[in-house]
């Protein structure tokens, strides 16, 4: 069986169809929807495609206007709004079907050197990412086995999650629980050595987990659900270079959730408490 690192890899390359439009894969799965961190990195790699690259991503800003359907290969039309003396813009129109789904806006930087820096700590101290258990493990320990369905998409996951707080599985549990949530990442195989790989890599893996926050105070993680919830938009800052198969930290939070939405940010560590990656998004909630 194909090493789901390797999956990722193959998935972000896309396939040149013209100047400036690209075709990507979108495979067949058993959710409703197209996984919005696959599209968000597609379209990332698309726009990098345009550049002579030279230049870092160090920010997107990205929509999700309409579900993608899972099987159905996606164009990413790009757009080249800017080439100036230190910074490059591009904007990216997915579209399936003759229907746009996503928009996003990427702006590249060459490296320079600035006069000071700073970075505030992490907010809290969490156990190494070697002493917790993986997600499947948790669930196998409450349930005593992985459901089929569960089972496949386990097989499946190009990245290792482990929560640094132990997952919580009853509204008893739930109750009172803060709007936060923590977890350790990495690709469950090496994606080589293209530092390029390693940031869209990653901006697939930041749309993962990142409304878990949201619900926290709402119902558990896994298990049946009361709420649909899917992602709005989406927007990071890209701070260091870093290696996306190398444990880093997803440290997440909700400042407020209301009208059916709710606000999730998110700051990315490495193993050294460096700040790599800042995360914002907004999900939509609506209740089964």
């Amino acid at each position: 069986m194909t090493n789901p690192a390797e999956s990722l890899v193959a998935l972000l390359d896309l396939e040149q169809i013209e100047v400036n439009i690209f075709r990507g894969r979108s495979p067949q799965e058993s959710f409703q929807r197209v996984f919005g961190g696959q599209v968000a990195g597609q379209a990332l790699v698309a726009a990098g495609r345009t550049t002579d690259g030279e230049r870092p991503v160090h920010s997107l800003h990205a929509y999700f206007l309409r579900p993608g359907r899972p099987g159905v290969p996606i164009v990413y039309q790009v757009e080249r709004v800017r080439d100036g003396r230190s910074f490059t813009t591009r904007r990216v129109t997915a579209v399936q079907q003759g229907r746009t789904i996503f928009n996003l806006t990427a702006s590249f930087h060459k490296p320079e050197q600035g006069g000071f820096e700073h970075q505030l700590p992490p907010a809290r101290e969490v156990p190494a990412p070697e002493s917790l258990p993986t997600v499947a493990d948790e669930i196998r320990e409450h349930l005593g086995a992985l459901p089929e369905q569960l089972e496949r998409m386990a097989r499946r996951q190009p990245f290792d999650i482990r929560y640094a707080d132990r997952l919580r599985w009853t509204p008893e549990e739930v109750k009172g629980a803060e709007p936060r949530s923590a977890v350790w990442m990495r690709a469950v195989g090496p994606l080589g050595d293209d530092p390029w790989v390693h940031t869209c890599a990653l901006t697939y893996a930041s749309d993962m987990t990142l409304l878990d926050a949201v619900r926290l105070p709402v119902e558990p993680l896994w298990g049946p659900r009361g709420f649909d919830m899917a992602s709005l938009d989406h927007a990071m800052w890209f701070h260091r270079p870093f290696r996306a198969d190398e444990w880093f930290l997803y440290d997440q939070e909700s400042p407020i959730a209301t009208g059916g939405r709710g606000l999730a940010r998110g700051r990315i560590y490495d193993l050294r408490g460096r700040l790599l990656v800042s995360v914002v998004q907004e999900g939509l909630f609506r209740a089964l």
